[in-house]
């Protein structure tokens, strides 16, 4: 028999290095892709063309698509960007320019194939007045730059007692980030997606033009921008809807078996006032009862779930929130208790927490927290949101969701 053949070890230690030098070379930003002119324009000390910054902008949350830019471009002002796409429109061979929050698209957008991405965070260093978010006096909207995240969002407009309507799950997002796609979340349903808390826009355009739009002003653009994916203009700054906020929550979950009686339940909890969030879930015979969004029960409480797991294979989860304050805090209990009369979770599997308003919004940030300890969240984590249509109502669907979408215009 024929003794094997033996590769010798620095040819395999050659190997080894010839081929992570191919990766690290593919991740190379092309310069030579970029014309050579750019190197004339005022914002050519902003542009960096190094690995980190390219390998940042090469990916994204969703870790499906990868892109590699030429450049990246840290601007100081918004002058910078549109100088750029300018510059880009003027070229015998244009080139993408892409915008760049945190990075939490999920297919892509936020890159440009030998292209330049604008990492939109880099504006929040440079602002001379200001943290880029105002709140008016009247308490009615805050101005907020398209680079500033939610959570600062947050924070700002709660010094005034004040807070936005509608809100992501996840609040380390960019407010331009989101509006450039939806914004949902478990108040979509009383107050519609992020998109429909907006009063006005500042866009720059694919032909470098700064505009302001509203429904009343530059209309077709406003409602282009908005959920548009970044492919309409690059938002700048967003006029966000306010009213006052809340103190504390309620923060209820009900367990199903049936999904014709939990769809039942959350169709007339929609159809209820005076509840101010409410969101469905499915839980897995291969998941844990509690996950990294929200640890929600007790040992003893997950034990019990985890039995009823092994018995139907899927439960459905279904979460309605209560805001209350000082002056409703005596009732909150009654009115938590009045929302869950007539419905059908399985008896004995409702439960209830109650934290700050906060920590509610925020609670994503403390599984995310959890998971970089354990060195888990940059891995891939599916995270899909459905709007799931009542089929058994003989309606036209389309028609409606453009009936909703002109009311939503006027």
């Amino acid at each position: 028999m024929a003794s094997p053949s033996l590769i010798p070890a620095h040819f395999i230690v050659f190997f080894v290095v010839s081929r992570l030098m191919s990766i690290i070379g593919n991740l190379r930003p092309s310069k030579n892709s970029l014309p050579c002119e750019i190197d004339s324009l005022g914002v050519h000390a902003k542009l960096r063309y190094d690995l980190d910054a390219i390998g940042l902008a090469s990916t994204d949350y969703g870790n499906i698509v990868h892109e590699i830019p030429s450049a990246v471009l840290y601007p100081t002002s918004i002058d910078d960007i549109i100088e750029l796409i300018k510059f880009s429109n003027e070229c015998p061979l244009p080139f993408n320019v892409a915008a760049r929050g945190h990075g939490h698209s999920v297919r892509g957008q936020a890159m440009a194939h030998d292209g330049v991405v604008v990492n939109m965070l880099s504006l929040k260093k440079h602002y001379k007045n200001g943290n880029g978010i105002r709140v008016s006096t009247s308490g009615n909207y805050a101005d907020v730059g398209g680079e500033q995240l939610w959570i600062d969002v947050l924070n700002a407009t709660l010094e005034h007692g004040l807070a936005p309507l509608s809100w992501t799950d996840y609040l380390y997002l960019t407010v331009g980030g989101t509006l450039s796609n939806a914004g949902f979340s478990g108040q979509t349903f009383l107050y519609g997606p992020q998109i429909s808390n907006v009063l006005e826009l500042d866009v720059i355009t694919g032909k470098a033009d700064f505009m302001t739009c509203s429904k009343d002003q530059n209309s077709e653009l406003f409602y282009a921008v908005l959920g548009g994916l970044g492919l309409f203009g690059i938002i700048t700054r967003a006029r966000i809807v306010l009213a006052k906020a809340p103190k504390r929550v309620k923060w209820v979950r009900m367990i199903y078996s049936d999904f014709s009686i939990f769809t039942r339940d959350q169709e007339h909890l929609i159809s209820t006032k005076g509840l101010e969030y409410l969101e469905g879930s499915l839980l897995m015979d291969y998941t844990p009862a509690n996950n990294w969004r929200s640890s929600f029960f007790s040992p003893s409480n997950e034990s019990q779930i985890i039995s009823l797991l092994k018995k139907h294979g899927i439960l459905y989860c279904l979460d309605m929130v209560k805001y209350y304050d000082d002056e409703t805090a005596n009732s909150v209990d009654k009115d938590v208790q009045m929302l869950q009369e007539g419905l059908n979770f399985i008896p004995g599997f409702t439960f209830m927490r109650d934290e700050t308003y906060v920590d509610f919004l925020n609670r994503v940030r403390r599984g995310e927290i959890t998971l970089k300890s354990k060195g888990l969240w940059d891995v891939p984590n599916p995270w899909l949101n459905l709007l799931v249509p009542n089929v058994s109502k003989k309606e036209d669907y389309g028609s409606k969701c453009t009936d909703q979408r002109s009311r939503d215009q006027t």
